[in-house]
Order: structure tokens, then C-alpha cells, then sequence
């Protein structure tokens, strides 16, 4: 039976440390796509929403699904609007502000995900509306807009403001 020093088995067992912290760090160096990572345009959709579409590559043998976070900062303006399409002379209205975030479990396929997730307007949660009037979306913005892989603790942040107005009252 063959003995080996106690220098030579600590060695060995950092080798082997080494290696396979090594071949997994190769394995999963997550990151998005540069190129494939955008706002879809025109920015801000008919609905109001934002929606980003994105890659992300180097995930290795990442175990499905990866779980990622939308996130940014909205101000949106209601206002109230007749059955017939008009705005009263002296319309009531109301802006809401709030952080928005928007979550999805996505499968990645030979190590990529590509997808595109959806977030906001903020709902109106003040503005009643008299009679046969009713609220509409008048315009949003979008800032601090945000995709993150939350399992790799990696995000994308887009510069800028993205902002849209369906009515000028």
C-alpha cells in the first residue's frame, strides 16, 4: 500500500478545488447580449405597457428555470373622458407614480434564454370619474428600466426616459 506525505494529499485535494470551481465559473459567466437586449420598439406600446426583449448567454449548464425580474420606475396620468371621445373643458384628472416589477421563470436552451417580458402602466387607484365619463390613460414614462437575472445576480439597465401621450387634454 502506497503513502502518500500530508502535503502531497492537501495539494492534490486543492487541485481538484480548483479545477472544478474553474470548469463551473466557465460554465455559467452569465451576461446579456448587448446587441439582443432593447426596448421594443416605439417604446412605450398602445396599451401603455413597456416591453424589452432580451438575450442572455453563458449559462452553462444552469439548472431551468432561471428566474429574471422587469423593473422600472413609472408616472402615468389619468384623465376623464366622455362616452363620446372628449375631454370635459376642465377635466378631472390624476398622475400615479410607482415601481413596477414584473417576474418570469424562463427555460434556458443550450445555454441562452431569449424572451421578451412586459411591464406596467401603473393602475389608476384614485380617479372616479363622474357619470357617463370614464378614465382613460393620457400618457406614461418609464425610467430606471431594468431586466435582471436574479439566480446570477446579473442586470441590464436602459438609459433614458421612455415616455409616450395618447391625449393632449
Amino acid at each position: 500500500m502506497r503513502t502518500y506525505s500530508k502535503a502531497a494529499v492537501v495539494a492534490i485535494v486543492a487541485l481538484a478545488t480548483l479545477l472544478v470551481g474553474a470548469s463551473s465559473a466557465l460554465a455559467d459567466s452569465a451576461k446579456f447580449d448587448r446587441r439582443n437586449t432593447f426596448v421594443v420598439p416605439p417604446g412605450v406600446q398602445d396599451n401603455g405597457s413597456l416591453s424589452v426583449h432580451f438575450r442572455e448567454t453563458g449559462l452553462g449548464n444552469t439548472p431551468n428555470p432561471v428566474a429574471y425580474t422587469l423593473s422600472a420606475d413609472a408616472d402615468a396620468v389619468y384623465a376623464c373622458q366622455n362616452n363620446g371621445g372628449n375631454f370635459p373643458s376642465d377635466p378631472k384628472k390624476t398622475a400615479v407614480s410607482a415601481h413596477l416589477e414584473t417576474n418570469a421563470s424562463l427555460n434556458a436552451e443550450n445555454g441562452n434564454v431569449e424572451a421578451t417580458l412586459s411591464i406596467g402602466p401603473p393602475p389608476n387607484t384614485a380617479l372616479t370619474c363622474p357619470g357617463s365619463q370614464h378614465a382613460v390613460l393620457v400618457s406614461v414614462s418609464y425610467e430606471n428600466v431594468q431586466i435582471c437575472d436574479t439566480d446570477h445576480d446579473v442586470c441590464f439597465s436602459f438609459a433614458g426616459t421612455f415616455s409616450r401621450t395618447f391625449f393632449m387634454i
